[in-house]
């Protein structure tokens, strides 16, 4: 049974992975979307930075469906009570995300100012509340959700909607607006020229330094928030229940972790190191190429810490600490988690080189001759 163990942390582990990618590959999107209306002036800058990422944007896609594949399958009572407590936020979520397909698709069919005017606004919303609502998902983890769960593990689910809005959440929401419009950004540089190109430099200068300021002064308040900490439960091998387990709520435990393991130390410095090295290029000016992938590894030092500083809970419960779920009490049984390891082994391989391919065949910068001399082929 010791290979359950490992299988949980595996699966753990890849779920942070498959939220890194989501943040990764769909964040610039989202980055993007966001940008339109402050870097773009007139119609063909906008077009230009739509067409940076229309080839690209539902391919993104597929890493959001995959997360929430993986949670399904592997932690089912995690996706239960998120999708289920989070209920009218996810609605919020999935009516912004429909906007980017729609605003995509119908944007530049008419001529009309006006018309266009109006998708522009929608594919800033649906950049910025999927950001926004990740972020605020995020700070409410970290501080515990009022559910749990009866003697037949039925859940129950005491908080609102507004109540998600808290100040903390609100700050993780900034978080990661700023570091996904500074992605967004450093994406642009790769995919633009001239002055489009440098107003995208200034303004993904200033969401880097924004972000590293939030992300430190997140960090110093987590540390003053209570935790929680197991003080007896089954055993790591044990078959999951949420139920079996004793929990207590305690001042500085998200803190506990980066004094157990060393290798835990390296995400915050991550995540910052990342960021600072993003807006050095940025404002430099020069490989923009680099300045995309120091963003990229800011993004999974954030995620990363998140992470690391929750382990073992991943939805911990401020109602009933004892409710709360870990990976040792959410996952599967080890016949499905072996399942799918062996077709992510198989398939993930297949994803990543379809997707190295794709941007091989799609790199360089968006031009407006192009757009000019194939108008009706560009969004």
């Amino acid at each position: 049974m010791a290979a359950y163990e490992i299988f949980r942390v595996l699966w753990w582990a890849l779920l942070g992975v498959l939220l890194i990618g989501i943040a990764v590959m769909d964040g610039f999107d989202m980055g993007v979307a966001i940008l339109l209306p402050v870097v773009g002036r007139g119609d063909m800058e906008h077009r230009i930075v739509i067409n940076t990422v229309g080839p690209v944007w539902e391919g993104n896609q597929v890493w959001l469906i995959l997360g929430g594949g993986a949670i399904f399958a592997a932690f089912p009572p995690l996706y239960a009570v998120a999708f289920s407590g989070f209920y009218v936020a996810m609605l919020l979520l999935l009516c912004s995300l429909i906007l980017r397909p729609v605003g995509f698709k119908y944007r530049s069919k008419l001529a009309s100012p006006g018309w266009r005017t109006t998708w522009d606004a929608a594919l800033f919303l649906g950049g910025l509340v999927p950001a926004l609502v990740f972020g605020v998902a995020f700070g409410n983890v970290l501080q515990g959700v009022p559910f749990r769960f009866d003697e037949m593990l039925r859940m129950t689910y005491a908080g609102t909607f507004w109540g998600l809005f808290n100040p903390f959440a609100l700050l993780c929401g900034l978080v990661s607006v700023t570091m996904i419009v500074m992605h967004g950004a450093a994406y642009l540089g790769c995919k633009t020229e001239g002055e489009l190109r440098e107003r995208t430099r200034r303004v993904g200068t200033i969401a880097g330094v924004a972000m590293i300021c939030l992300f430190i002064v997140g960090g110093l308040w987590a540390a003053q928030l209570d935790g929680y900490a197991i003080k007896s439960f089954a055993g790591v091998t044990a078959p999951s229940n949420p139920l079996g387990k004793q929990v207590v709520r305690e001042a500085g435990a998200l803190m506990t972790n980066y004094g157990i393991e060393p290798w835990t130390l390296v995400a915050p410095p991550l995540g910052i190191a990342g960021a600072v090295a993003a807006v050095f290029l940025l404002r430099r000016g020069r490989r923009p190429l680099l300045a995309f992938v120091c963003s990229g590894l800011a993004i999974a030092g954030v995620i990363a810490t998140a992470g690391v500083s929750l382990f073992p809970f991943m939805l911990p419960s401020s109602l009933d600490p004892a409710s709360s779920l870990t990976l040792w009490d959410a996952s599967s049984s080890l016949a499905t988690l072996i399942v799918m390891t062996i077709a992510t082994a198989v398939l993930l391989p297949v994803v990543l080189a379809y997707t190295a391919w794709v941007y091989r065949v799609l790199r360089g910068p968006v031009t407006a001759e192009e757009i000019t001399r194939d108008p009706h082929a560009a969004y």
